[in-house]
């Protein structure tokens, strides 16, 4: 069904002309950052540990997971023992979710160390896209060796010779049967499993039928990983293997643009791109369009709140809604419910669309509060979150997954139920940091505090080192 072309002030493309050369040189700079927030991964049941330490959620929320510790300091890099080392990456997709861009980030990390790199996508199919295809040259300007269609003979011997095969996400899985067939036996000691999802459907026994038998898993958040080694072995009657928790970290790239002066980028995408004052409250959710990430009920919380500053007669500056995230090429009948929902509530004039994009960081620099909606079980972590955080901007999110690990609630946000009975808090929330600038400011300040003690790219570097090293010698045990 064709969908009806929105008004010029509901919808704004991704690239933005950049009208001096102080903006060319930013962009150059940004466009680098692999720091989407567009996560397949669901998150599990709701839980807080924000309030103890990791060593204690550790033992009392998931007794077997081994602690990845934080090491600071550091002399020289971490992952250098992983010098000449060939590493088989193998991803589900090549695509702007969160999982293959992670997974990027994670090879350009080794390739800092001259790791010998090669990735498969399965299943790859023949259709390229732009896409796909400037994803593809960014590993190999980064010294990515090979791009290898995964059903190929080749691929098979790289994962036989390889010291290391690292499968991104639940789904890869199937490539084990699916390509290695009777050899499968020989690759399975040195697989680790970076598993980022927590949708039902990803919980059957085709997929992760050889998880006991891996060298060990890599989950990105306490509750994720407690989720999966209960419904592994509740639902599959299998048992997880050595299971090790990283939190994820802000690209260097990234935290280069939230700690220098945004000023001028900000104020650009305000009145090129969005249309909106330079007082103007803007209200963001940057993430994939689809009803699990809670587009639909932001939007509600959004008409909600207008209704009470509209009752109240509170003064406040024009508030807006902002969602990244769009596929302006799709017409999905999710999206075409959206914009069917701010017609109806005639708040065209409040509402952006955003196409989705590489590169969030402007919309990062022009926002006040990201909300982060995620429903059911939540996010698996969301590393849009912490990008946020970098910012100096406060996070409305929904009180599951792991986006409980990442926000401290009162402190550098405010979290809500998900569901329908979330509305209402959150537009609640909205009112209360649409009225008082001072907390805005104090709980971006905390946010920020936080990401630069827990959430940065060398704490995650240092977290993966010591896995690799632990699943090296795992794998040496098991062979």
């Amino acid at each position: 069904m064709p969908m009806a072309k929105p008004p010029p002030s509901s919808l704004s493309h991704a690239r933005t002309p950049l009208l001096t050369r102080r903006f060319v040189l930013l962009a150059s700079v940004i466009a680098v950052s692999l720091s989407l927030g567009f996560f397949l991964c669901r998150s599990a049941a709701s839980c807080n540990p924000t309030a103890t330490s990791d060593a204690s959620i550790q033992h009392e929320t998931v007794p077997k997971l081994v602690l990845v510790p934080t090491v600071h300091d550091r002399s020289g890099n971490p992952l250098q023992f992983m010098r000449n080392k060939l590493v088989l990456l193998v991803s589900h997709e090549l695509s702007l979710s969160g999982g293959p861009l992670l997974l990027m980030e994670l090879a350009f990390l080794l390739r800092g160390v001259n790791t010998k790199v090669v990735w498969i996508t399965y299943p790859k199919t023949d259709e390229a896209n732009d896409v796909t295809n400037r994803l593809e040259h960014k590993m190999l300007n980064h010294g990515v060796e090979q791009l290898l269609n995964a059903k190929s003979q080749e691929a098979i011997d790289v994962a036989l010779k390889s010291d290391l095969v690292i499968l991104n996400t639940a789904v890869a899985g199937k490539w084990l049967d699916g390509v290695l067939k009777e050899k499968v036996h020989k690759v399975l000691p040195k697989v680790l499993w970076w598993i980022h999802e927590l949708r039902g459907h990803y919980f059957k026994l085709d997929y992760v039928k050889h998880l006991p038998y891996v060298a060990g898993a890599m989950i990105d958040s306490y509750v994720t990983a407690a989720y999966w080694k209960n419904r592994t072995s509740e639902r599959l009657k299998i048992e997880m293997p050595k299971t090790y928790v990283v939190h994820l970290g802000n690209s260097k790239e990234l935290m280069k643009v939230a700690e220098g002066e945004i000023s001028a980028l900000r104020e650009h995408v305000r009145h090129q791109d969005l249309h909106v004052g330079k007082e103007d409250i803007l209200f963001a959710l940057i993430n994939s369009v689809s009803r699990g990430k809670g587009q639909d009920l932001f939007l509600q919380a959004f008409y909600q709140m207008l209704q009470i500053i509209k009752s109240q007669k509170i003064k406040v500056p024009p508030l807006h809604a902002v969602i990244v995230g769009s596929d302006m090429n799709a017409q999905t009948k999710f999206e075409l419910e959206l914009r069917n929902f701010v017609s109806r509530k005639g708040i065209q004039d409040r509402v952006h669309f955003v196409n989705k994009t590489m590169n969030v960081t402007p919309y990062l620099a022009a926002i006040d509060v990201l909300v982060q909606n995620s429903q059911a079980r939540g996010e698996c972590f969301g590393r849009i979150t912490i990008e946020a955080m970098a910012f100096h901007l406060p996070v409305l999110g929904t009180a599951a997954g792991g986006t409980t690990e990442i926000v401290v609630d009162g402190t550098t946000g405010l979290l809500h139920s998900p569901g329908k009975e979330g509305i209402m808090p959150l537009a609640r929330n909205m009112v209360d940091l649409a009225t008082h600038v001072e907390r805005r400011v104090r709980m971006g300040r905390k946010g920020y505090e936080r990401v630069k003690e827990r959430f940065m790219e060398h704490h995650m570097a240092d977290r993966i080192a010591d896995v690799l090293k632990q699943v090296l010698t795992t794998s040496k045990e098991l062979s």
